[in-house]
């Protein structure tokens, strides 16, 4: 993968349905008093905010009676308050009129609430949003930023499936770089952490984790596979927005917002189709099967015969996939120079 620093800002044309799909997160999927609502639309509206849209102030107007109670609403929850600081500060950059965001910064930090935190991603996310308004320091700095530095530069954990530790891998990278707006300064090591979470992502085919990895990659100045990213562009392409109440709210929600994300960071058409109105789902066509389960059950029914040895191994797996799975490895191997180095710790061949 190549290195091509750069943090020119786009702003993302919502061409059908911008409006409309404010409105059906805001209004048409769940209830601002569900904890759900509040991810959902922490999600959307951060990323809108980070891809600065032509936004009307009109358009977050299903958001002004909860920007005008979120005071309240975050004193009396402040378990949540997260979501409803990031919310708050995404409309404000959003257009939405109002200085609720710097009254909020300022409780959070005054109250203490990161206090209550016991994830280091959670006092970066903390530390970028209050940075916001002039709050405290950048997300790198001192001990924490050590601690998130050392934790992605450790390349071994990131070529075990692990989706808990892959997703904090692309949010510390995402708050490094302020969401593509400064470069994150990581290391070569973290970048190849994030290309070994790219490549259990595709073998998995989690394109939602798959396009995260892609936007942390651009956010650190580098080119993501064109393979990874074609996948990226097809799963966003089948996704569909539909007015199906009869259909879960356990959709493709997030799968949509992510893929439309990592398809603009990348410089190319986003969240193109048509957003009805009405009962908001994302429906999505069945999606490819994964070959990394078969591959881990390969190789761990070998017991001490595995080696981390790609070129050896290749022909013990081989046989156990279908023609399907076979193109899957093939466009795994050539979506990365690392694939043999990956392979290596993926083996787990280290004695206890």
């Amino acid at each position: 993968m190549s290195n091509i620093v750069s943090f020119r800002s786009r702003r993302l044309q919502v061409g059908l349905g911008q409006a409309a799909l404010i409105e059906g997160f805001a209004s048409m999927r769940r209830q601002p008093d569900d904890v759900y609502w509040l991810k959902e639309n922490a999600e959307l509206l951060g990323i809108l905010s980070a891809t600065k849209p032509t936004c009307a102030v009109a358009d977050l107007a299903p958001y002004l009676p909860l920007y005008e109670t979120i005071c309240e609403r975050l004193r009396f929850f402040p378990q949540y308050y997260r979501f409803l600081l990031s919310i708050c500060l995404d409309l404000e950059d959003l257009g939405m009129p109002g200085q609720n965001g710097e009254m909020l910064c300022n409780h959070v930090a005054a109250a203490g609430l990161v206090q209550a935190e016991v994830s280091d991603l959670q006092r970066a996310e903390t530390r970028r949003l209050l940075a916001r308004r002039g709050i405290g320091g950048a997300v790198g700095q001192g001990a924490l930023g050590a601690r998130l530095h050392r934790f992605i530069d450790r390349s071994t954990t990131f070529a075990i499936p692990n989706r808990k530790a892959a997703y904090e891998l692309t949010h510390i990278v995402f708050y490094l770089s302020e969401y593509g707006a400064r470069d994150p300064q990581i290391s070569e090591a973290a970048v190849t952490s994030l290309e070994y979470a790219g490549l259990l992502a595709f073998l998995d085919q989690n394109i939602d984790l798959l396009a995260e990895v892609c936007i942390a990659l651009r956010f650190a100045g580098e080119r993501p596979s064109p393979i990874w990213e074609g996948a990226i562009k097809d799963t966003q392409d089948a996704l569909q927005p539909v007015d199906n109440a009869g259909l879960p709210l356990e959709d493709a929600c997030h799968e949509y917002l992510v893929t439309g994300w990592a398809q603009h960071v990348a410089g190319r058409p986003a969240f193109t189709q048509q957003v009805p109105q009405g009962s908001l789902r994302f429906a999505q066509r069945a999606r490819p099967e994964g070959v990394l389960r078969q591959m881990s059950e390969t190789l761990f029914g070998m017991t001490a015969l595995r080696d981390g040895d790609w070129q050896h191994m290749r022909g013990h797996i081989w046989p156990d996939l279908d023609v399907a799975g076979h193109q899957l490895l093939q466009n795994a191997e050539r979506s990365t120079d690392k694939f043999d180095s990956f392979f290596e710790k993926f083996a787990r061949t280290a004695s206890v």
